[in-house]
C-alpha cells in the first residue's frame, strides 16, 4: 500500500515551494491535482515528469476511485490549485476516504494564503477562527456573520473578487466598522494588503477596483482595544454626514450603525461640537 502525500504549493510565486516537496513530487507514482494546467507550469518549471490527473469539486466518485486504487500500488501526490490541499477545496473527500481505508496521509508543509494573510494583517494571531467562504446569498452571508458577531478571536475569510464588496459591505452591517486587512493576491506581482476600518476598505476598493484573489482577516470582538474610530474620529464621520444632509440626530444614528459606538454618546458628541461651531 502507498501513501497519499499532501503536497502544499506555491499560492503564487513560484519560488515558494520546498525542498522536501519537489522531492516527494518527483518520487510519487502519481500527482492529483486540483488544476491541472497550475500543476503543470509548476511541475515544468522543477522539471518534474510525472503521471498527473485531474481532482477537482466535480470530479466523479469514479476518478476518486482511481485514485485511491492507484494508493494500493504505489504513493500519490495531492496538490491543490494552491497552498495547502484539504482547506476549502476538494481535496478534503480524498484525505477522509484515504484515512478511511487504512491509507496512511502524509502532510508535506507549504504556503497557505490564510496564515500568510494573518501574519501581516497586524491584528491578533495568537487565537483566531478560520471561517472559509461566506455564503453566496445576501441572507445567508449576514446570518453567518450573526453568528460570529460576539466571537472574540480575530476572523480569517477567503473570498471571490465578484463577491468582495457585497461581502464587506454585509460584514460593516453586521459586525459595524471594525478594524480588517485585506490581502490581495498574496505573493503575486500586483500584492497589496489594505489595513483598515470595513467602511474605508470598502471606499479603497469601489475606487480602485477588484481584482484578484482575496484573504480578509477582521478584527474579532474581543480585540477592539484599538477601535477603528476613535471620538476624533467619530465626530469627523458624524460632521461629513450633516455635510451631506443629515441631521444630528440621524447621522449619530448612522455612525453608531456603522461603527458599533453608543448613539446617544456620538449625538451628545456631536451636539457639544455643533454648540463650540456656534460659540466661535
Amino acid at each position: 500500500m502507498g501513501t497519499l502525500y499532501v503536497v502544499g504549493t506555491p499560492i503564487g510565486n513560484l519560488e515558494d515551494i520546498t525542498l522536501r516537496a519537489i522531492r516527494v513530487l518527483r518520487e510519487v507514482n502519481l500527482i492529483a491535482a486540483e488544476d491541472t494546467r497550475r500543476a503543470r507550469t509548476l511541475l515544468t518549471r522543477y522539471d518534474i515528469h510525472v503521471p498527473l490527473v485531474s481532482y477537482f469539486e466535480h470530479s466523479s466518485t469514479d476518478k476518486r476511485e482511481a485514485i485511491l486504487s492507484a494508493l494500493e500500488q504505489g504513493d500519490v501526490a495531492l496538490v491543490s490549485e494552491a497552498g495547502m490541499p484539504g482547506l476549502s477545496d476538494p481535496g478534503y473527500d480524498l484525505i477522509g476516504e484515504a484515512i478511511g481505508r487504512g491509507i496512511p496521509v502524509v502532510p508535506v508543509p507549504g504556503p497557505s494564503a490564510l496564515v500568510s494573510a494573518l501574519v501581516v494583517s497586524g491584528l491578533p494571531t495568537d487565537s483566531f477562527i478560520y471561517a472559509g467562504f461566506l455564503p453566496r446569498r445576501k441572507g445567508e452571508r449576514q446570518q453567518t456573520l450573526r453568528t460570529l458577531q460576539h466571537e472574540h478571536r480575530t476572523l480569517v475569510f477567503y473570498e471571490a473578487p465578484h463577491r468582495l464588496l457585497n461581502s464587506l459591505r454585509d460584514m460593516l452591517d453586521v459586525l459595524h466598522d471594525r478594524r480588517i486587512a485585506v490581502a490581495r493576491e498574496l505573493t503575486k506581482l500586483h500584492e497589496e494588503v489594505f489595513r483598515g476600518a470595513l467602511s474605508e476598505a470598502i471606499a479603497h476598493f469601489e475606487q480602485a477596483g477588484v481584482r484578484g484573489e482575496f484573504t480578509l482577516v477582521v478584527q474579532g470582538a474581543g480585540s477592539a482595544t484599538q477601535p477603528a474610530y476613535d471620538a476624533d474620529g467619530i465626530l469627523a464621520l458624524g460632521q461629513q454626514l450633516m455635510n451631506g444632509g443629515l441631521s444630528a440626530r440621524d447621522a449619530a444614528a448612522e455612525v453608531a450603525r456603522r461603527t458599533g459606538w453608543n448613539r446617544r454618546d456620538v449625538y451628545h458628541g456631536l451636539h457639544q461640537m455643533m454648540k463650540m461651531t456656534r460659540l466661535e
